[in-house]
This record gives structure tokens, sequence and C-alpha cells, in this order.
């Protein structure tokens, strides 16, 4: 009932975004003429009087329209609270970690809040929306709700990418590993004998507001002083959030990064992803063109999450002692090709997944390697990939 409640919430702020959109393509329009009526005698001085009175009558339905839909919100809010009164909803349960749900009804609500949460999770996040994911660790099939836990040795934490969740560590299982059920989490955990666990979290969200809560709830994990050593694994923007997560614990003295080793980043736009930066130029670009198109392009375009904008820049600093690795791809066979080291793995280019700028000036052990032929989301996935991972962690 919290996701169809955030739903309808997410709904509705949907016909209030369009009805502001509606209103801005009114006024560019507007301002359109007026550009043309002021430079005529005559004319200037009745024209505004007579548009000042149109725009009142568009902004005054408008604002009625988002009256209506916020009444309405208010209303069925009432009706649902009546019905989980008298039938609350059971717990919802983790998404199986199997690459052969692909298409299943659990499968595509999985995704659909996913890619939702990459979009706008931020005005999920500030409007206390039931489609929030907030953060949660995820210990084979439960969500760690900050009580104890079981859990003592080595562990590997493993932070997913933008707009998934932890099922994309599952996917291709079986084309790749034979296993449906097998993930870099599972192997590690048979091979190195590490207790996986899976950050799942609303992607939308600031990098640094996820790396903070990221590290607050590491911190409760290891408050029993069981866990031995922490290795963290992030894919793309997943390696930015674990990046911002030392960096959160080192400003607030927690424990827990003391315990780390290895930071692993796979794909990940240290240096920034040419689309995010696509999408901010092109919407400085449409801003400056003052017609009613360009200007509700550019809105919307303005609406895309802080974490999407966090992509553009992708800079968290880096921490002494701690060892990095920084793995990138091509989508071309040979990762020296030249189309191959500027297209990289089609969103992010090997340079930015090799490191931040300066990198190369560190002391500290770093590790880069370029796979060839994988694509972005198949990072998380490859067995090639996987073997480097594991040579990382056992140190052979």
């Amino acid at each position: 009932m919290r996701r169809w409640r955030g739903l309808k919430a997410l709904v509705h702020d949907a016909v209030d975004a369009t009805a502001d959109l509606v209103r801005e393509g009114n006024d560019a329009s507007h301002r359109q003429v007026r550009r043309v009526t002021d430079r005529i005698d005559g004319i200037a001085g009745p024209a505004r009087v007579i548009d000042g009175v149109v725009r009142l009558g568009t902004h005054t339905t408008v604002a009625s329209v988002q009256a209506v839909n916020r009444v309405v919100e208010a209303l069925t809010d009432v009706a649902l609270d009546a019905t989980v009164a008298v039938d609350p909803a059971p717990a919802e349960p983790p998404i199986p970690l199997r690459s052969d749900i692909v298409g299943s009804a659990a499968w595509i609500a999985d995704a659909a809040l996913a890619a939702v949460n990459g979009a706008v999770g931020d005005h999920l996040a500030a409007r206390g929306n039931g489609l929030d994911l907030g953060m949660a660790l995820r210990l084979g099939d439960r969500y760690l709700d900050g009580g104890p836990v079981d859990v003592s040795g080595p562990v590997v934490v493993l932070v997913h990418g933008l707009a998934t969740t932890e099922w994309c560590w599952a996917l291709e299982a079986e084309a790749y590993h034979g296993d449906p059920a097998a993930t870099f989490g599972s192997m590690l955990e048979a091979d190195a004998g590490l207790t996986p666990i899976y950050a799942r979290y609303n992607t939308g969200r600031a990098v640094a507001e996820n790396g903070r809560t990221l590290a607050e709830q590491l911190e409760a994990l290891v408050a029993g002083g069981a866990i031995t050593r922490v290795v963290l694994v992030g894919h793309s923007m997943g390696g930015l959030v674990a990046r911002s997560a030392c960096d959160h614990a080192v400003r607030s003295g927690h424990r827990w990064l003391a315990l780390v080793d290895l930071v692993v980043s796979l794909g990940t736009p240290h240096q920034g992803a040419p689309l995010a930066r696509l999408g901010a130029s092109a919407t400085s670009g449409l801003l400056a063109i003052d017609v009613p198109t360009t200007q509700v392009l550019a809105r919307v375009l303005a609406a895309r999450s802080a974490g999407v904008r966090d992509l553009e820049h992708g800079d968290v600093p880096l921490l002494d002692g701690v060892r990095y690795a920084f793995l990138s791809a091509t989508v071309t066979e040979d990762p020296e090709h030249p189309a191959g080291r500027w297209l990289g793995d089609l969103l992010v280019q090997v340079g930015s997944a090799s490191g931040p700028r300066g990198v190369e000036e560190r002391t500290f052990p770093i590790h880069t390697a370029t796979f060839g032929g994988v694509m972005h989301h198949q990072l998380q996935c490859h067995p090639a990939v996987y073997r480097q991972l594991r040579e990382l962690v056992v140190g052979e």
C-alpha cells in the first residue's frame, strides 16, 4: 500500500508539474508577442494591458487545476488510510537475486521502481513519497533494520549504479556463469570467504547524501565488532557512492573505515559521464532560447535528479592508505583501439573510469585495467571482470 500511495502522490505531482509547464509555455509565447508589439508605437501600451489580462486568466486557470488536484489527493489519501486501517499490507519481500526472474511481475515492479528513483529520486525523498527506496543493506534474503546481525569475518559490500537495484548484480548470471543465482557477491563468498552485503538505494538522491547514509549504516553494521575486513565494490554511480561513504567516514570518525582495505569501481565516471554533461549543456542552451518549446524542454531537462546531475563531474576525494582499483571497458575488442578509448563502454569513457584527475600522483596502491568487448552494464557480471576482482580480493 505504501508503494501504491507513493505512485498516486507522484501522479498528483506530475499533474502539478505539467500545469507549471503549460504556464511557462504560455508565458514564453506572450514574451515573444511583446517583443514585437513593444516596438510598434501606439500599440505597445494597449498590448501590454491585454497581455496582462490574458496571462492573469491563464495563471488563474492553472492555479485552479492545481488546487483541485491537491483536493483530490487529500480525499483519496483519506480513503487509502481507511483501507490500510482495515487491511494492512504485508512487508515487502526482497526481489530474488536470480537472472531467471526477468519478465516476472516482481522483476518488472523492481525495475520500474529503480527507474523512477533514478529519474526523480531526490523529489521522492524530499516529499516523503512511498516510492523512495531510501537506503537499505541486504544480507541474504532480508534487509537489515539496524539491529544485531549475525555477520563475522570479512565482508564485501556491493553498491549498484544509477536507476537499478541490487538485482543488477545477477544480470546475465546464467549466461555468463551457468548459474542464475551467481553474482560477484556469491562467488566471492564461495571463492574467498567474504560475506556479501548488497546496498539498495535511491539513485536519484545526491551522491553525497547516499554516501553519508551508506557510511552510517556500515558504522551500525560493524558496531558488534565481529567484522574483520570490508571490501567495497561499486558499479558506475555505485563507485562514487562508495568513495563518498569513505569520505564521510573520515570526517565523522567512523570505525568501519579502519576495516576497509580495498575499494573497487567498475565503469565509474570519476571525471564525469559524457551523457550527463550533455544534459547540462542542453539545458543551458535551451534556456537561452526564449521560445515556448525550448523553455518547456529546458525545464524538463532541468528537473533531472540530483544523482544524475552529480554524474556530470563525479569528483569525490580519495583516501590515503586504501587500495583502489579502477576497472573500465571498451565496446571494441581491442581496449587500446582509439575508438574504444573514446567511446569507452558507451556510457563512460576509459579515462574517466580509470580514476579521478591527478590519480597518477598518488603514492598508495592503485590498480587499473580495461576490458575489451564489454559494455557498461556487463561490467557488473562479466567473467573476466570477476577474475580480476577475485585476484584483487585474495591478493593473487
